[in-house]
């Protein structure tokens, strides 16, 4: 037995010593043939990705992608890499200069080599948008799972992440640490927050704001937001003085959070993002550390690059894997447009509304307001008329701090005048002037928003506004009350700045919607506030990952491409007239994902086999069918309820082609599997079209798959 195992010891290392003497030969021959002008120019930061995998996708140790590593390094001359990554995938990033550069594109064993490059967030100004959304309250869910993070840290402060009773079960496969910092030490970690990682190499800590911390604590405000509510503790009060605004739960609010710094605050916040060999470090980080559920809430391509890679490496440790689309529409199409990604769009949704009623007149305007508390009947004033001596009438219209005279203000309503300064900065100048309400009017436009203010709020547009400004002009000795107004459900729709799908990629993209405007979100204190609404597929993504920690706290036993497709094949059409580019399979349901009925299962390695090119689009099992003109295109769906199920089909919303499934119904029992095929008949116009293949249950259950065809 042991003559065997020292027999294939041996063999490795042959075969080890061969691929590395092979890098060897081919990065010399390269080398020796650019020329000196060329080898002595100055290096960049570069991201190299060797062609063996990381461990998560072969059968490599460590210690063998190291050795690989290492000869590589020693042939092309580099100096000691800035990361190694040896988990998601097997690389390093480095300081090349192009001779070095063009040395390691020739090389065999490496399969890609790029610049260090920045890229944004997936998230957008408030006050962009027009629509507001409340993360749902729940008091369970997501026990014993870890969501990973990555982003711009997390604010370890906030009630929303304090370790708390009703945890529930601990989790099973994290090893991760508690790494130390600016303000941090290695013990600040707990049962909520079980641990912290943080990557400024690549952004390079000489870029940094002043303010920044070079540990995992959030200066930005993003991580914590996107954090809060993935996983926000149950029932925290959410409130900003006496203008309370409910109570806040994430949506898996038992589930632990462990958060990967990768995104950094530049002097100029324009220049705030993320930098690539930050964020494969940090995935291949949280791949290591085995999160179960990791969300990436940033901006990019769609090519298939170095983070791609990573992030097929998590996929193949059986993590869900969950991304933003990016707020780019009519600029770009959709990041994250690989299939081992769950890539989520925004959708707008109801708006949080207040109502302002003016005494003896007909006045009752209704605007954005998160408030819940009533004002009663009081004084309401003109900001400009109501400023201090010696203060401009700007800036008191605009209610700026210190302008306002609380001997004409304390006790009223005021009304501030939007611009200059920050939305809720005005309602915290009111409140310290002694005022107890403040409807805040648009100087031009109707776009309003539910921010959390420090007094009962209502913001108005301009039409509205100058309305309320005529009257008061008019009447001065006026009075008016402030109340929440009975929030009804409206129809939700696609954001128009989510970022589509491209007509000509290899799989459809978003995978899902859920709401991405105005969603409130905790802040670090550092901000000067406490909670804030954020809008964009960062937000989306937050709310997929929360529900993705809920599936796989109640299904132990689904893999990770199961509970993709839980999440897409149950989703319900948002009715806005968007094709599948804009919206995927719709708007995500959190008690259907629960009871998916069918699901699409793929094999860990498919998904390599796919990038590969020796698997093609049309046998890769996902969720989702991007099919030619002419096409036949198998899917394979398993039982994972509990009884046998009756499903019959219907294929729907094509405009340009005849699209049928085959066979029409099946009969599954539980755990069992069967394929059907979706036959797409030519078109004699070519132009794209999308539509829907649906099985339907005899219990109710709907299975939705988004169908594309390309022209």
């Amino acid at each position: 037995m042991q003559g065997a195992r020292d027999g294939r010891r041996r063999a490795l290392r042959a075969a080890l010593l061969a691929s590395v003497t092979g890098v060897l030969t081919g990065l010399s021959l390269v080398v020796a043939l650019l020329p000196a002008q060329a080898r002595d120019a100055p290096g960049r930061l570069h991201l190299v990705t060797l062609s063996t995998p990381g461990t998560s996708g072969s059968d490599r140790s460590a210690e063998e992608l190291l050795s690989m590593q290492d000869a590589v390094l020693s042939e092309a001359g580099v100096a000691e890499p800035a990361y190694r990554w040896t988990t998601a995938l097997n690389g390093f990033a480095a300081e090349l200069t192009p001779v070095q550069v063009e040395a390691l594109r020739a090389a065999e064993s490496v399969s890609l080599v790029e610049p260090n490059e920045v890229h944004e967030l997936s998230s957008r100004p408030t006050d962009l948008g027009t629509r507001t959304a409340r993360v749902p309250e729940r008091a369970r869910g997501g026990a014993g799972i870890v969501v990973g993070i990555v982003d711009s840290g997390i604010a370890p402060d906030n009630p929303l992440f304090a370790d708390v009773p009703g945890l529930g079960r601990e989790p099973e496969r994290f090893s991760g640490a508690c790494m130390p910092g600016d303000d941090w030490s290695a013990d600040s970690c707990h049962r909520k927050l079980v641990g912290v990682s943080w990557f400024v190499s690549g952004f390079g800590p000489e870029r940094l704001r002043a303010a920044e911390s070079l540990s995992a604590r959030d200066v930005i405000g993003h991580g914590t937001q996107v954090a809060s509510v993935v996983a926000g503790n149950a029932e925290v009060s959410v409130s900003a003085g006496p203008s309370a605004a409910g109570r806040f739960s994430g949506v898996a609010p038992q589930a632990r959070v462990a958060a990967y710094k990768a995104c950094w605050a530049a002097p100029d916040p324009a220049d705030d993002g993320c930098a690539s060999a930050d964020l494969v470090t940090a995935i291949d980080r949280a791949t290591s550390d085995g999160v179960d559920v990791l969300s990436l809430s940033v901006a990019g391509g769609h090519a298939f690059d170095t983070v791609q890679r990573a992030l097929l490496g998590a996929a193949e440790a059986d993590i869900v894997v969950v991304g933003a689309a990016g707020n780019r529409a009519g600029r770009a199409y959709a990041a994250h447009a690989s299939p081992w990604v769950t890539t989520v769009g925004a959708m707008a949704g109801p708006v949080p509304q207040g109502r302002v009623v003016v005494r003896g007149s007909a006045l009752s305007l209704v605007g954005a307001s998160r408030s819940t508390v009533a004002t009663g009947s009081v004084p309401i004033v003109l900001a400009g008329r109501s400023r201090t001596a010696g203060s401009a009438l700007s800036g008191a219209r605009q209610c700026r701090e210190g302008s306002l005279d609380a001997g004409l203000v304390a006790g009223a309503i005021v009304v501030c005048q939007r611009g200059g300064i920050g939305r809720i900065d005005k309602s915290s100048a009111v409140r310290r002037a002694g005022g107890i309400g403040m409807v805040l009017t648009n100087v031009r436009g109707s776009a309003r928003i539910a921010d959390v203010h420090s007094v009962p709020t209502v913001h108005l547009g301009a039409r509205d506004g100058a309305r309320l400004v005529r009257h008061l002009r008019r009447h001065s000795a006026t009075k008016a009350r402030i109340a929440p107004v009975q929030q009804r459900g409206a129809g939700a729709r696609t954001a128009r700045w989510s970022s589509p799908g491209d007509p000509d990629g290899a799989v459809v993209k978003p995978d899902v919607l859920a709401a991405g405007t105005g969603v409130l979100g905790a802040v670090p204190p550092v901000t000067g506030r406490r909670w804030n609404a954020f809008s964009g597929t960062s937000a989306a993504a937050a709310h997929v990952s929360g529900l993705a920690a809920l599936l796989r706290a109640r299904h132990r036993d689904w893999s990770a491409p199961t509970v993709r497709s839980a999440l897409t094949t149950s989703s319900a059409a948002v009715r806005d007239g968007t094709s599948t580019l804009r919206q995927g399979s719709g708007r995500v349901r959190r008690d259907a994902a629960l009871r998916p009925g069918l699901v699409l299962r793929v094999a860990s390695s498919d998904y390599r086999r796919w990038l590969s090119g020796t698997l093609p689009s049309r046998s890769l099992n996902t969720p989702s069918i991007m099919a030619r003109d002419s096409a036949v295109v198998t899917r394979e769906v398993t039982n994972v309820g509990t009884r046998s199920m009756y499903y019959s089909s219907a294929a729907s919303g094509f405009d340009h082609h005849s699209v049928r499934v085959e066979p029409a119904a099946l009969r599954l029992r539980p755990g069992q599997s069967t394929t059907f095929r979706v036959v797409v008949a030519g078109s004699a116009t070519p132009r794209g079209d999308s539509g829907t293949v649906t099985w339907r249950g005899a219990q109710g259950t709907t299975v939705r798959i988004p169908v594309f065809i390309t022209r």
